[in-house]
This record gives structure tokens, sequence and C-alpha cells, in this order.
């Protein structure tokens, strides 16, 4: 059997649908030849199972935390780079290609790809654009950007800490310290579905006071649960309207 140069690392909790239509595009727009497809599962087995329907390698962790499933993903991949993709992106066709094209400069260690939501409006294109500039400046990345790694630096750096929040972020800021990250300027499209059924501005400006927390090394665990939302419902549902009220007010703790 033929080694993949790149193993697609999909984490995927209560998200069938979303699942489906991703490994739908994979299947039909991007080049894979170079690459296999495992999925991470957690919650609503079913409906995970039909939706994978063996177009991909799927694994049922113990935990539930994004950081876990891509962590169980990393493990069981064969590839030589890791390329963690959510369960609602559809990057661009030729995105393997230009992941190993990147990775031929043996001085960058990984990186990610343009954010961009696929709805329409123009508060999520003002996000993108504020998203944009924020990544630009910092080379700070996001999990909704694609995050490729070479696999042994991944493991090198024991992978993604247990974090049940911005374990993308501490993972990109790792990975700054011990080689170069590349933005490779094509666009990854993301759904904006938790913008859209939480409020683009609120969710934003949400997403903002957790980044100021993070910088100033306050703690931003105990909002995982409201970022994640209940584990019954798919991701970025709406808030209740208790956690709305609190978002709105912008807790201190």
């Amino acid at each position: 059997m033929i080694e993949p140069r790149v193993s697609i690392v999909i984490p995927a909790r209560n998200d069938a649908a979303a699942l489906g239509r991703t490994l739908d595009h994979l299947r039909a727009r991007v080049d894979l030849d170079a690459a296999e497809v495992i999925v991470a599962a957690a919650e609503d087995r079913a409906e995970t199972e039909r939706a994978v329907a063996g177009r991909a390698k799927l694994l049922w962790p113990d935990r539930s935390t994004r950081a876990a499933l891509m962590n169980a993903g990393g493990a069981a991949a064969r590839g030589r780079i890791l390329f963690f993709l959510h369960a609602d992106s559809f990057p661009p066709a030729d995105a393997v290609a230009r992941i190993v094209g990147t990775l031929d400069d043996p001085r960058v260690v990984g990186g990610a790809f343009e954010h961009c939501f696929v709805e329409l409006g123009w508060s999520l294109r003002a996000i993108t654009w504020i998203n944009r500039v924020r990544y630009r400046l910092t080379r700070n990345y996001y999990g909704d950007q694609g995050i490729f790694v070479r696999a042994d630096v991944f493991r090198t750096l024991h992978g993604y800490r247990d974090l049940a929040l911005m374990e993308d972020l501490d993972l990109s800021q790792r990975l700054k310290r011990v080689g170069r990250t590349r933005l490779i300027p094509v666009e990854l499209g993301t759904s904006g579905r938790r913008f859209l059924s939480r409020g683009p501005w609120r969710t934003f400006f949400f997403i903002v006071w957790l980044l100021l927390r993070h910088t100033f090394g306050l703690d931003t665990q105990r909002y995982a649960q409201r970022w994640r939302g209940p584990g019954d419902r798919a991701p970025g549902s709406p808030w209740p309207r208790a956690e709305r009220v609190g978002a709105t007010r912008g807790e201190s703790g």
C-alpha cells in the first residue's frame, strides 16, 4: 500500500450533516491522490457513520473535545503531513498539492490557508477582512483556516494541548517557536453558521474578548462549553437565552 503524503484529519462532534457535505466536497472537487481522510468523531454515531459511508477512516476516541479528536486522528495518520480540516470547511481543489509544495521548503513547519466564509452578507465579509488583517499581522492561524503541519513536528510538540478552547491558536503559536509558518494565499471556505445563528457581531466580539483574555494570561477554558454549545446539538447552535445575555454583557472572571 502506498503511503499518503498528506493525512486530512476532520474532527466531528454531533455534526453529521456538515461532515457529509465536506466529504462530498472532498471527493468531488479535491485531488486526493496523495492523501488519506480520517474522521475522528464523537456523539451521533449512527448519523455520522451514514455520513462517512466508507469515504474516510472513522475513529471514535474516548473524549470529545476538538483537541482530543484531532490528536486521535493525528496518532492514526500515515501521512508525513497533517492537514486539520473543520467538518464545515471546503478546501480548494489543489489544496493537497499546495500544502506539499509549501512544505518542500525545509524551513517551513506548517501553516494555513486564507480564511473565507462561504455564505454571503456584508457582516461576514467585514469579519473575514478583519480576520485577515489579524492573522497576517500576528501569523496566528486558526482552525477554520485549515492548519497543516509536518507530522514529525506535530508529534514532537505532543500535538494539541489538552484544551477545550483555543487549541488551534496555542498550536499555531508553538509552531512559530520551532520553525517558519506560511500562509497559502488561496481561500479555504468555511461555514459562518455559528456567526449567523448567534449573531455575527455578538459572536465576533465574544471571540475578541476571549483572545484578549488569552493574551493577558486570563482563563478562557471556563467558556468552552458556551462556545461549543450543548453536546446534543450541532456546533454553532444558537446560545440559550441566558448565555446570549451573559455574552452581550461581557462577563468577567
